[in-house]
Formats: C-alpha cells, structure tokens, sequence
C-alpha cells in the first residue's frame, strides 16, 4: 500500500492536482469580474496541463492515478469554466449547453470502460488539440475583457464555434476509440 502511494506521489500528479484545485479561485475570480486574476489562473492551468504529461513521460512518471486524473482535471475545468463564461457571454449558451454535453459523454463513456474493465486510453491528439483551442479561446476572451474591457458578440460566438466543432471532432474520434476498444474486448472474451 505505501509502494503504491510513494508511485502516486510525483510532480506530474501534483500538477494535475493542482489544476483541480485551480478550479475554486478560477471560478471566483471570473464570476467576480476580476478577469485578470481569472486570466493568470487560466494561464497557469493551461501551462500544468501542457507540461504535466511531458514531464510524466520524459521522466517515467506515468501512473494510472495520473491517466484517471488528468482528463478529470480538464473536464472539471471545462465545465466550469464554460459555465462562468456562459454568465459573462450569454450569447453563447447553445455552445456551453453543446460543450457540457460533450464533457457529460466523456465521462459517462470512460465510466463504461471502467465498468467492462477496460481502462481508458490516455488522451490523444485530437483530444489535446480540442483542450488547446479551448484554453486559447476562453483565454482570448477573458484577457480581451481584462485588459480593454472589450466584448464583442460576434468574436465571441466564432471562438466558441471553433471550440465547439474542435470539440465535437474529438468526441467524435473518442466514440470511434471506445467502440473499438469494447469491441476487441468482446472479441477477445470470446476466443478465450
């Protein structure tokens, strides 16, 4: 049991709790119109998701806790950070509702790989370039606001149109993956 907590414990893992744990002030600080702390944070959480499987790989980090965690991390701060930005942009409440449902999928999918047994697969390029878009958008939006007070309906519906297509791509690939991953396992219960 200690083993396996001294394996958990690396910086990678750290880091993915961290973002977690970024979510509360995030939340905060853009519901309170402070759109520069909300920048920051946003910065700093794009950054340790960026760097957190580089540093797992590079360094034989990767653990399971951290490959269970990681996607967590980024739905959790998608949804809310989606939600916050629904309130400043009401406009975009299609896309949120589109992007919440998606995360909801997500999780209800790796929820049925786990419940065949099957461990979810880590995140793949169309995934990471979803969650880019996504960070790049609500980034663009909140320093625009921050720094000139600047909100405009139309850049802003078309950010959150990229983001959303970027997205559905993913989920769409990610549907693709878990069928398969259910189906060679189905496969292969049945030629054991």
């Amino acid at each position: 049991m200690i083993e396996r907590i001294k394996k958990n414990l690396t910086i990678p893992n750290a880091m993915t709790a961290f973002r977690i744990v970024l979510i509360v002030p995030l939340v905060r600080f853009l519901l309170k119109e402070n759109y520069i702390a909300a920048g920051v944070i946003l910065l700093l959480s794009a950054l340790s998701d960026m760097f957190d499987g580089m540093i797992a790989r590079k360094f034989h980090q990767v653990t399971n806790l951290g490959k269970l965690l990681d996607p967590i991390a980024d739905k959790l701060t998608l949804m809310a950070v989606a939600v916050c930005v629904n309130v400043i942009y009401p406009e975009i409440r299609m896309f949120t509702f589109v992007l919440l449902t998606k995360e909801i999928l997500m999780l209800c999918g790796g929820a049925l790989l786990l419940k065949l047994h099957i461990r979810p697969p880590a995140a793949r390029w169309w995934g990471k370039t979803a969650t880019v878009v996504f960070y790049t958008s609500i980034i663009t939006l909140v320093l625009l606001k921050a720094i000139w007070n600047y909100t405009n309906a139309t850049l802003t519906v078309a950010l959150f149109a990229l983001t959303t297509a970027f997205m559905m791509f993913s989920l769409g690939m990610y549907v693709f993956l878990f069928a398969e991953l259910i189906r060679k396992r189905s496969h292969n219960e049945k030629t054991d």
